[in-house]
């Protein structure tokens, strides 16, 4: 699938929660119908991607790398990120993801849920991300 090319123009994330649950290596396995109606992607399309599809380029790695820090050590990860559309909008969320333990506590796989975030909090991560990008 082509690299979806961001636009500066946010769609409002209004409603309901939006799910996902990946695999291990982040390829996505369940997505429902609000994740794909605030992504822009149908579920065929998702389903067997990278999480990545929907990852925007203004979020730095060291976010990644403290999500997955953090859920490697089997916690949940709650956070802010800004996300991108298949039409190249982007949009901002309040994550919470949390890993999917097997009957013997291994880690299977990770769950999120993703509902608006407040615009004071978008507009932290705003300055946040601003001020990453010229230093």
């Amino acid at each position: 699938m082509n690299r979806v090319v961001p636009k500066d123009e946010e769609y409002i994330f209004q409603g309901k929660v939006a799910i996902s649950q990946t695999d291990l290596s982040g390829n996505i396995t369940f997505v429902n119908r609000k994740y794909c109606e605030v992504s822009g992607y149908s579920a065929e399309e998702l389903v067997g991607s990278n999480q990545n599809i929907v990852r925007h380029p203004d979020v730095q790695d060291a976010i990644f790398e403290k999500m997955y820090k953090t859920l490697g050590s089997g916690q949940a990860y709650n956070g802010v990120l800004k996300n991108l559309r298949k039409d190249g909008l982007y949009y901002w969320v309040d994550i919470e993801i949390m890993p999917i333990l097997d009957e013997n506590e291994h880690i299977i796989g990770y769950i999120s849920v993703s509902k608006p975030s407040p615009r004071k909090n978008i507009q932290e991560n705003e300055k946040l991300l601003q001020n990453n990008s010229t230093n």
